[in-house]
């Protein structure tokens, strides 16, 4: 942590010859606020997709000095957000030492602090807080009590003071005093019991607690931020509705609208191991269908849709993709490895593990669902690359088969030649396996239009076979530790399904 600009300032005397004049902290966060809107400079970094809908929304409350609620899906940043207000507050201001709230020196609330500046007077004692200590959070639990939010009677304090439970001073403040001139953060609000729920009205709207029988008014400034999902009010609680009225702000999240967002954010929070990074080369096709993945499992029949799927997934699902090439790389000897098609089977607990499925879903089964949307996501990306097979068909009919590109291809498969891509092969083995396909390299070198040699290479061509398997040019069904690429027909005549699993 930084020296304060004020070190030397250490008693009230000392301060009132400053220019310091106390400010509630919502007006503290709104003239931060605006100095960095007037200076241009970038507001919540590492907040990514929400630059036109979320954060407008923010600045608007905070210049507004509004209460806030964000209310959204999970994985929707909303407690990075909240986390990032910390830094709309000074970075150092004072407050009295040696007391249990942070007390402001010239605006003191507590007993305990107008009881030292009546002692003390110019020579009562401060000291200067930092912001990082002005941030409080709290995730809501249904065993959240009245006492650990607003406080209660300590038993054992009155004991040692010795003091009557009839004296203010015995109370042990709870969580949201203890946030006097701060941020209060209390996530998943509706899983807070609606009682209390109650007991933050009045903190909300006259800024005071009460606390047992005492007559007591604490002139609390707080800002408040809380977050919720909307799937919680019916599965585990609901924000009650005087409650929900004297929030003033409520700032609806969303999922990344465009792949590239996706990407990005996942870009920023992946956290590999820095030996996996220098083992294992990324293509940018397979970062892009990890994106996909989770695109299509938002507009999923079988996921449900309420529940959401959380950005977490796409991380997690990136961090196990690395690990399971780099996991081939040390079994087959190797020191160096691009990221396969085939090592995507990888990615299937990372998938099976983040989604809530639908009555059809969870009849399908988690694991044939997670294969379902990882061949949603190739087929899609696969058509951004190469021409779509769908629309090739009329081509066939008017100008017959040397029209078009896949027709080698599917052509050699339907002469009875299969290919297995194990997932644990090692890298000759996998070439010479790719290799063994004609016409793959024609088609890359006549439509895919970016460089690619060496590794790149084997990985197109195999994202080729995956693709073309996607649009029934040919078949792809699980063997034992891999996958095997066939001619359809016989496939069907077999009774082979894509997706069947041989194990």
């Amino acid at each position: 942590m930084n020296q304060h600009p004020h070190a030397r300032i250490t008693t009230l005397g000392e301060l009132l010859k400053t220019s310091y004049r106390p400010r509630t902290v919502k007006d503290e966060m709104r003239d931060n606020l605006v100095a960095l809107l007037k200076s241009g400079k970038r507001r919540f970094p590492g907040i990514h997709g929400f630059e036109d809908t979320v954060l407008p929304d923010l600045e608007r409350a905070i210049l507004s000095r509004h209460n806030i609620i964000l209310l959204g899906l999970r994985g929707q940043a909303k407690t990075r957000i909240a986390r990032l207000l910390l830094d709309l507050l000074d970075e150092w201001v004072p407050a009295v030492d040696g007391t249990e709230l942070m007390d402001d020196p010239l605006q003191p609330i507590s007993r305990e602090a107008r009881d030292l500046l009546a002692a003390h007077g110019n020579e009562t004692p401060i000291r200067w807080v930092h912001r990082s200590e002005r941030y409080t959070e709290k995730l809501a639990t249904p065993d959240v009590s009245v006492a650990d939010l607003i406080g209660d009677v300590d038993p054992i304090k009155a004991a040692n003071r010795k003091l009557s439970y009839s004296d203010e001073r015995v109370i042990h403040f709870g969580l949201v005093p203890r946030a006097h001139r701060g941020l209060f953060v209390i996530n998943e609000l509706p899983d807070l019991q609606p009682r209390i729920q109650v007991a933050l009205f009045n903190i909300l709207q006259e800024g005071d607690i009460q606390i047992r029988g005492f007559k007591l008014r604490l002139p609390l400034d707080v800002q408040f931020v809380f977050t919720a999902n909307p799937e919680d009010y019916t599965n585990r609680g609901s924000i009650v509705t005087p409650l929900k009225d004297r929030i003033e702000s409520q700032i609806l999240t969303h999922y990344p609208k465009s792949l590239e967002t996706s990407r990005l954010i996942s870009d920023q929070e992946a956290n590999p191991a820095a030996a996996q990074l220098e083992r294992v080369a990324l293509h940018p096709i397979a970062l892009d269908l990890i994106e996909q993945i989770a695109l299509e499992a938002r507009e999923s029949e079988l996921v449900d849709a309420k529940s959401g799927v959380s950005a977490r997934m796409t991380i997690s699902a990136r961090e196990n993709l690395i690990s399971a090439a780099e996991r081939r790389a040390l079994l087959s000897g190797e020191t160096n490895t691009m990221v396969r098609v085939a090592d995507f089977w990888g990615v299937i607990p990372a998938i099976t593990g983040k989604v809530e499925l639908v009555y059809e879903g969870e009849q399908e089964g988690p694991y044939l669902v997670a294969l379902t949307l990882l061949g949603k996501a190739i087929r899609k990306q696969f058509i951004q690359y190469f021409p779509n097979p769908e629309n090739l068909k009329k081509i066939r009919k008017k100008e017959g088969k040397q029209a078009d590109p896949y027709a080698g291809v599917a052509a050699w498969f339907g002469e009875g030649n299969t290919v297995d891509v194990f997932h644990d092969m090692d890298d000759k083995a996998y070439r010479a396996s790719i290799d063994a396909v004609p016409g793959l390299d024609d088609i890359l070198d006549r439509y895919f239009h970016q460089a690619s040699n060496g590794s790149d290479r084997y990985f197109l061509k195999e994202f080729l076979l995956h693709g073309l398997a996607e649009y029934s040019l040919v078949s792809k069904h699980l063997v034992e530790s891999g996958t095997r690429f066939s001619d359809l027909l016989s496939s069907m005549l077999s009774g082979k399904t894509v997706d069947e699993e041989d194990y």
